[in-house]
């Protein structure tokens, strides 16, 4: 499409601005442009002059010269507004730039070009706030992206520009992948810094981004992983992410295929559709089936939800609780749910949950290397939810959703999301969890997805 932005993924779209068949500000121009003409309302803040500028010298030498790049709204970026995705701080301005975003811009060469938009303080995975609207699925308007990383997803499958920052504290990046037929992994804890200034809560949070190949994720990962000491609990620098793919031995690992994982109740006909492509995995892949494994958890939901509320009556402070009507209903309901029940007695007994559910991830990944199981419970819901609490036809509890993704945030470990097929014309992702450092097996293994069943990287129709 003429002067549309670039279909491809981020690694194709820096080789043509080597090969001086395309610019970065020409991109950046194109990417305005279809953000202007896009109904998915999934940038929030454009910051036109700083981007041209930042486009028109940028050194494409560097792993993504002149990418432009979606910053989600719960990042900060110096001079830029920090809302949280809440109308509460609708006027609050950012007064530094996270250790993520100073990676990807000065180390990667990308061009920030305005933030996308996130579900309310990252709170739950459908991208609908009284600040910004909701955020439309591109694959079928009406549908959510998820969240709470939606509008990074929503821009990036539909289209926009072709990578953007993610994070994922309980699923965040995986579930609006899994969403929006892209890629999205969840690193162990750590591996990228956060910061600075940032409070570590209940310990479950790490950033990343969604892309539309795993190249591209592994590339990202190259230049932003590595400690920095404004985040004592990163870890040290690893290399070769995108070097290496295709290189990683994966033959033989023993793998569990699980359509519970999490106490998660499936939908049928996406489990079919996941299993067929799972099947081909450890079939091509030479992985080890092992059946009979006991994978059952520990539920840690309202432990995670109490917890994690804690960081945000903070932040609210004395306005809560006359701010709740201008709250999401999800986030007002956290609120009431948990005010009152964290004390002493009720840390003991979350750390004790904790220990309990490390223990049985220890257990589960010593009979086995790798966990297979579905991304999100269902194909997308409603993009102005609620959540739902049927899946496939089967009845479930609201708190389904999340179920499959928060036991990687609780316990540290990798998990990633990768495109599976399709469901009602809607895409589904396939979730690889491995434990802790193997993020280049599971890359490995959704590189040889990718090659057997290639997805669309884009919704169809181009830009939206």
């Amino acid at each position: 499409m003429e002067n549309a932005p670039w279909q491809g993924d981020a690694c194709s779209l820096v080789d043509e601005f080597r090969a001086k068949r395309r610019s970065p500000l020409e991109e950046l121009r194109a990417t305005y442009g279809a953000i202007s003409k896009s109904s998915l309302n999934a940038v929030s803040f454009i910051d036109t002059a700083s981007a041209e500028k930042a486009a028109k010298n940028a050194n494409t030498d560097l792993p993504f010269g002149g990418i432009p790049v979606g910053i989600k709204e719960l990042d900060s970026v110096e001079g830029w507004p920090d809302t949280s995705a809440s109308i509460l701080f609708a006027d609050r301005i950012a007064q530094y730039t996270s250790i993520h975003v100073q990676r990807i811009r000065d180390l990667g060469g990308m061009v920030p070009l305005g933030l996308t938009t996130a579900s309310e303080f990252g709170g739950v995975n459908v991208t609908r706030t009284v600040l910004n609207g909701a955020t439309h699925n591109p694959w079928q308007h009406g549908r959510t992206p998820g969240g709470s990383s939606g509008g990074s997803a929503s821009a990036v499958a539909g289209g926009l520009f072709t990578l953007a920052t993610a994070g994922d504290g309980g699923g965040s990046i995986r579930i609006p992948a899994g969403f929006t037929g892209l890629v999205g992994l969840k690193s162990t804890y750590g591996r990228i810094p956060r910061g600075p200034f940032s409070q570590y809560s209940n310990l479950t949070v790490t950033v990343g981004c969604v892309s539309r190949s795993v190249r591209d994720t592994a590339r990202w990962f190259d230049v932003s992983n590595g400690h920095d000491t404004r985040d004592p609990l990163s870890l040290q620098r690893t290399s070769g992410w995108e070097n290496d793919l295709g290189t990683i031995q994966v033959a033989g690992l023993r793998v569990a295929v699980v359509p519970d994982w999490g106490g998660a109740v499936v939908s049928p006909e996406m489990w079919n559709v996941l299993l067929d492509t799972a099947d081909d995995l450890i079939g091509a892949a030479q992985l080890k089936r092992i059946d009979g494994v006991n994978t059952a958890l520990p539920r840690m939901g309202a432990a995670w939800s109490i917890s994690g509320t804690i960081e945000l009556a903070a932040e609210l402070g004395d306005r809560w609780p006359a701010c709740a009507d201008q709250l999401t209903p999800e986030m007002r309901l956290a609120l009431e749910f948990t005010h009152g029940k964290y004390s002493s007695d009720a840390r003991a007994r979350i750390e004790a949950r904790r220990a309990d559910l490390n223990q049985r991830m220890a257990e589960i990944f010593d009979q086995v290397d790798i966990v297979i199981t579905a991304s999100n419970p269902d194909i997308a819901f409603d993009a102005q939810g609620p959540l739902p609490s049927t899946f496939g036809g089967i009845k479930a509890g609201g708190r389904n959703n999340g179920l499959l993704t928060f036991p990687c945030n609780l316990h540290g470990n990798p998990g990633i999301s990768v495109p599976a097929g399709f469901v009602d014309g809607l895409p589904v992702g396939l979730q690889i969890i491995g434990r802790h450092f193997c993020e280049q097996q599971l890359l490995e293994l959704a590189r040889i997805i990718e090659q057997r069943r290639p997805w669309p990287l884009v919704a169809p129709g181009g830009p939206q």
